[in-house]
């Protein structure tokens, strides 16, 4: 049997693109070497499933650094607010939160999940899984899928939503970059993006402040002359291996960029108390030691900054925890206010592609049409989702992305398809 779509993956933008090919009137399959569908969505968000992002829509694309500015001919056709009335037209109820993140009222991803999977059933759509891809054939007329138990099946045109190889016990893991390459297509090199920092350094190493969670601060990633590349305010956490957390998943792969180009570590800045300047802190502490000298300095500025930070700073500039406030020399107070407001230290490496939320590179956007996510190299072959060397920050810009370029594959394989066998 021939269809006019076949979809390979059943992730978000596998999801999206199968229910966008039938709903423009094609006869199609989604093929899923999993056993379930919609892997990725049910565990996104902490289980509750992020959807999208209610920012303007400049706002989202700033929010994907790694080529995002593609997506905006993909935007022109859908986008954000497209996402959001889909899914509430469907049934699903939504609500917005902190950043504009949009969640499922219900608190559950199986509510979005369930509305796609009875939406897919809604236009016939052709489910195949525990169905392993083992190749796909290229022809002038029509393209072949072979099936890793040997059936092969024809289509007019293919949509490739297999993923990166991120988050691989969903599925992801990296089968789709051998079929684009048959067709042509550069693979941009693979790394890791939102994703845990490793380091060397003693107080890691030593595990002096493993756990510790620190509150909206500020982390800057520094390239070699020691300027700002990037900055988020975010909340972080030290781990027994480097450090994680969403300011340090945010930062993640600019230091890995940064290492790529053959630098063994890369210096992060640190500001615990970004809301205050450096001045005014030595100024409010001076003023407590005026009024309170006799209290330990360690109790006096307690509630600054974390009992375990301070306990470590005092530790790092020599001071006993014992000490009198009024006993603390000036210098030594600029001292630690300076490393509160500028702790300087280094990262060495990432955890691997496999332990990162989003995988970084991809099938080359430069091969890719903009407005239709057909390829360049190959006709009725389409790419939608991380599979394409486009990725963002967490926060519901994946997906995003996912959605956005599967409606769009969709749509257009099922355009072509259809004027491709005269209908």
């Amino acid at each position: 049997m021939k269809y006019d779509v076949i979809v390979i993956g059943g992730g978000p933008s596998g999801l999206m693109a199968s229910i966008s090919a039938a709903e423009h009137g094609a006869k199609t399959m989604l093929i899923e070497k999993g056993n379930k569908l919609g892997k990725k969505l049910a565990i996104s968000g902490g289980g509750r499933c992020n959807v999208t992002n209610r920012l303007p829509e400049e706002e989202v694309i700033k929010h994907i650094p790694g080529n995002g500015r593609f997506l905006y001919s993909a935007f022109s056709v859908f986008n954000n607010y497209d996402i959001i009335d889909y899914f509430e037209e469907m049934g699903v109820k939504l609500k917005e939160e902190d950043h504009g993140r949009m969640f499922p009222v219900s608190n559950s991803a199986k509510t979005v999940v369930d509305a796609l999977l009875n939406k897919l059933d809604e236009l016939k759509v052709n489910v195949h899984l525990n169905t392993p891809v083992k190749a796909v054939h290229y022809g002038e007329n029509q393209h072949t899928v072979i099936l890793q138990n040997g059936n092969k099946i024809e289509t007019s045109s293919i949509v490739i939503a297999v993923g990166g190889k991120a988050v691989p016990h969903t599925g992801s893991t990296g089968d789709g970059y051998s079929w684009a390459k048959k067709a042509g297509h550069t693979i941009t090199e693979l790394y890791p993006t939102e994703v845990a920092l490793t380091s060397k350094e003693g107080f890691i190493t030593h595990k002096t402040l493993q756990g510790l969670s620190l509150r909206d601060i500020s982390l800057t990633v520094l390239n070699k002359k020691n300027k700002p590349i990037i900055t988020h305010q975010m909340d972080m956490i030290f781990t027994h291996f480097g450090i994680s957390g969403p300011a340090v998943l945010r930062c993640s792969q600019f230091v890995v960029k940064e290492l790529m180009k053959g630098r063994d570590k890369v210096p992060m800045h640190l500001d615990i108390l970004p809301q205050k300047r450096e001045e005014q802190l030595i100024t409010d502490i001076l003023q407590l030691i005026d009024e309170f000298p006799k209290r330990t300095f360690k109790n006096l500025i307690k509630g600054i900054a974390p009992d375990r930070f301070i306990t470590f700073l005092l530790a790092k500039n020599k001071v006993d925890e014992e000490q009198k406030a009024a006993n603390i020399s000036k210098d030594v107070i600029r001292n630690l206010v300076h490393e509160l407001k500028n702790f300087t230290f280094y990262v060495h490496g990432s955890l691997p592609l496999e332990k990162a939320f989003v995988t970084g590179g991809g099938v080359s956007i430069k091969e890719i049409v903009p407005n239709t996510m057909q390829s360049k190299m190959m006709e009725r072959l389409y790419f939608c989702g991380e599979i394409l060397d486009i990725h963002g920050y967490t926060g519901g810009y994946n997906i995003t992305s996912a959605l956005v370029t599967g409606r769009v594959a969709g749509m257009n394989a099922a355009y072509e398809a259809n004027s491709y066998v005269g209908i």
